[in-house]
């Protein structure tokens, strides 16, 4: 059974930083692409970033570019974002995704994951 767990959101006040955790159990972590979406209250799921099944390749939406960072460890099954020089508006429920394809994809497939974590509630205030 395939199993995302999210964790590392908090509150945390603009200018800040944080570091959010996914870990994968159930399937060949290594194989895949991995990612991250969020989700503010009463809008849409957004498409946050993407990272290849090695880790060479990564991709950013627009909004969090220059600020957040896709990484992932494959010898520990663990997918991370780190959040710097966070915003208001980056509050949101953050979700860790799993796709079904080694490679990146395109934007027009990025929210296209088979899988998706619980989420982890990030809050940026003062």
């Amino acid at each position: 059974e395939v199993q995302l767990v999210e964790s590392g959101g908090d509150l945390v006040q603009p200018g800040g930083s944080l570091r959010l955790s996914c870990a994968a159990s159930g399937f060949r972590f290594a194989a895949y692409a991995m990612g991250w979406v969020r989700q503010a209250t009463g809008k849409d799921l957004e498409w946050v970033s993407t990272v290849s099944s090695g880790g060479g390749m990564t991709r950013y939406a627009d909004a969090v570019k220059g600020r957040f960072t896709i990484s992932r460890d494959n010898g520990k099954s663990t997918l991370y974002l780190q959040m710097d020089t966070q915003k208001p508006e980056d509050t949101a429920t953050y979700y860790c995704v799993k796709y079904p394809r080694a490679g990146l994809g395109s934007r027009r497939t990025f929210l296209d994951a088979d899988y998706r974590g619980q989420g982890t509630q990030v809050t940026v205030s003062s």
